[in-house]
């Protein structure tokens, strides 16, 4: 057997990877928030407020365990934390496939939480091979390879939830030790001896790991706007099978075929277009015109009196992909090599603490608003909320791109 770590890295490797996480992860999507509801005797309002609490349980977990993570990559390279991570997964699917209440739900969504370091890892495995200028490219890949998971996730995950609503579990398990194989077999170490650093206890916490970005001032004044654009986001994913299904009275295969369509259409353009608009475009503007997508798209999404017009939208929202990667490769260029595992913690800790009040704010608002005597179209709020909170985003990011686009010539000093 050959040896991962003396192979060439390559975002190839990465790739496969997140496409069979997201896959596992996009096989529980359709099938969640129905067996949360079967576990709360049926009623959507209480099991769109239990829902929420399962999905910020495991954001707080992920807040707290995205910064070590991080950080142990950067001590001990990206290959081992990948490791753990999808062996997490496996873990938690296997428990959720088994759950007989909801107690063995949320223990399932602690220990996944924790353990959810695959993201962050990626991307920083992502800055360790890629030039700084080929990095808005290499991170369209990455979001090309979201948008095959929820090709395949979601639509397999309706498709087995509308034969046994425990079934995509085990899928989603079998996606997971499938993933654990292939890192252990083939995925190599792309972080360098020599850019690796001592493991630190201030930087693992997650506020430590905030205070710490104090030196890399563009990184640290984009997080307050990564925060909001992750939080709306939070929001809207934790409402989608709920809010689709209280109002055009979507399935699970309904609601799979959606979510098909958002990773058909968000793989065209991460895995298309980035390569083409950002470099055209500039990172900054890149950001600023996929933010506005977002916020129109999300206001239609709650405008949409019909499931249909959903699809209409999917396909104009699509193009809001583009201020992802552009945002990552900008930050990148602003962190020297040593401390790209640790930033990429720090952010995707940012999106776990999003991820903690954003679905319980769009889950309630949903509850709220599909309550008995109440009107059609506050069903949207949720959506409306979110359109309002990326508006903040997009205003702080502006704010910084005005102040330090000088400063991307230093990160380049180890």
């Amino acid at each position: 057997m050959s040896n991962p770590a003396a192979r060439k890295p390559a975002t190839s490797f990465i790739f496969v990877t997140l496409v069979l996480s997201v896959v596992g992860f996009g096989l529980l999507i359709p099938v969640l928030p129905s067996l949360v509801k079967e576990f709360n005797g049926g009623d959507l309002s209480a099991g769109s407020h239990a829902y929420g609490w399962i999905i910020s349980t495991y954001a707080l977990m992920q807040f707290v365990g995205s910064p070590i993570m991080g950080s142990l990559s950067d001590r001990f390279g990206r290959r081992r934390i990948i490791l753990i991570a999808t062996a997490g997964s496996t873990i938690d699917y296997v428990i959720m496939a088994n759950a007989p209440n909801l107690t063995w739900l949320f223990v399932a969504r602690v220990i996944a939480g924790f353990t959810a370091g695959v993201l962050s890892t990626a991307n920083a495995y992502i800055a360790d091979v890629t030039p700084p200028e080929k990095r808005a490219q290499s991170f369209g890949l990455m979001g090309a390879a979201f948008g095959i998971g929820f090709v395949i996730g979601p639509v397999l995950g309706g498709f087995l939830g509308h034969i046994d609503l425990r079934l995509p579990f085990w899928a989603a398990a079998g996606c997971a030790g499938l993933n654990w194989l292939w890192g252990f077999f083939v995925l190599p170490e792309s972080l360098k001896p020599e850019n690796r650093r001592a493991f630190e206890w201030k930087r693992a916490n997650p506020v430590g790991a905030l205070l710490a970005l104090r030196h890399l001032p563009a990184v640290l004044a984009l997080a307050g706007s990564y925060f909001m654009l992750m939080l709306a986001q939070t929001m809207l994913q934790s409402t989608w099978a709920l809010y689709t299904d209280a109002r055009y009275h979507w399935g699970p295969l309904q609601v799979g075929l959606s979510l098909m369509s958002i990773g058909v259409l968000s793989g065209l353009v991460q895995a298309t277009l980035v390569k083409k608009i950002v470099p055209r475009l500039g990172e900054t503007r890149a950001v600023i015109i996929g933010f506005i997508i977002s916020i129109i798209a999300q206001i239609g999404y709650g405008l949409a009196t019909q499931g249909w017009m959903i699809y209409g939208i999917l396909i104009a929202g699509a193009f809001a992909g583009i201020s992802q990667p552009a945002l990552q490769a900008y930050i990148t260029k602003h962190v020297p090599p040593n401390e790209q595992g640790a930033v990429q913690g720090v952010y995707a800790g940012l999106a776990s603490l999003a991820g903690i009040p954003g679905p319980l704010i769009g889950t309630f608002i949903l509850g709220w608003a599909v309550g008995p005597q109440q009107f059609p179209w506050l069903a949207g709020s949720s959506f409306f909320t979110g359109a309002i909170i990326t508006g903040l985003a997009l205003y702080l990011a502006l704010r910084t791109f005005r102040k330090h686009i000088p400063e991307v010539a230093a990160a380049t000093v180890s």
